[in-house]
């Protein structure tokens, strides 16, 4: 099953200076890595622009899902990463080994280029880039996240192997087109004005999620909720939503019943949501 969540990019607006907003999404990158989310989408909220630059909240995110190994290479020095050292660490396992670096040590990869014959060159976290033959029915490309088996590093002898990355991809992406996507499964809106999770509520949504396959989880901004972004009235948007109605989602919830502070922060909302939203039936 797959498992999206999608945050807007005025995620940080509130901010008061960009080491509390790259902290503040650091946060959301560990609420991502502790459940096991897919893919992290970056939403557009036009009437939220707040004063850090375009791009800034999908650069930092994308940022703390690279395994540690790849940063420097794949980032470099830029204005979006000043403090980034402020980020948790994810402890991702695929991104820290399987233990020791002796035979079949498995490391996460990134394919930096695609030849004609065959052939990939991947940044593992080697002193170079090392190339590798494509297996037969494995598909990748440029930018890809990979599977490296490392069986010695003096000489190098590693192949790529077909199995899943852990950790989260981070892609931006409109609304309308991440709930459309195949793999989007059960859609829900996370909102105070949504329909207040409850034990049998709770239940039947883990029964539709393994029947959909999966499930895509939208959260708002600071001060601008889901219905603010959309620009629907809060009233309309309770539970399940009809065929006619417009906001895209199956659902809208609220996962904070009888919250106790005035104010529930999205990177807050994010562990509240998830962690009742991925219990098993």
């Amino acid at each position: 099953m797959t498992t999206s969540v999608l945050v807007p990019d005025s995620l940080t607006r509130e901010a008061e200076d960009r080491r509390e907003a790259t902290r503040k999404l650091g946060y959301v990158a560990r609420a991502a890595a502790v459940f096991q989310v897919d893919r992290l989408t970056v939403y557009p909220d036009p009437g939220g622009a707040g004063k850090w630059e375009d791009g800034f909240v999908e650069t930092v995110l994308r940022y703390a899902a690279t395994p540690p190994h790849l940063r420097k290479e794949l980032w470099g020095t830029r204005d979006e990463l000043e403090y980034v050292g402020v980020l948790p660490p994810l402890r991702v396992r695929s991104q820290t080994g399987s233990g020791s670096e002796g035979s079949g040590s498995l490391k996460q990869g990134i394919v930096t280029e695609v030849g004609a014959d065959g052939r990939v060159r991947v940044n593992c976290g080697m002193q170079h880039p090392i190339s590798l033959p494509v297996p037969d029915g494995l598909d990748v490309g440029t930018g890809e996240r990979v599977t490296v088996r490392v069986s010695s590093r003096r000489p190098v002898r590693a192949k790529l192997v077909d199995a899943p990355t852990s950790g989260f991809d981070v892609v931006s992406a409109d609304l309308d087109t991440a709930l459309s996507r195949d793999d989007a499964g059960l859609t829900i809106a996370s909102s105070r004005h949504g329909e207040l999770a409850s034990t049998r509520r709770l239940g039947e949504l883990a029964h539709r999620r393994t029947r959909e396959g999966g499930m895509t989880v939208a959260f708002g901004a600071p001060e601008r909720g889901l219905p603010s972004i959309l620009d629907v009235d809060p009233d309309a948007v309770r539970g399940d939503q009809t065929d006619d109605e417009s906001t895209g989602f199956d659902l809208w919830l609220n996962t904070v019943p009888n919250q106790g502070s005035e104010v529930v922060r999205t990177e807050e909302a994010m562990f509240a949501s998830l962690a009742c939203l991925t219990l098993t039936e």
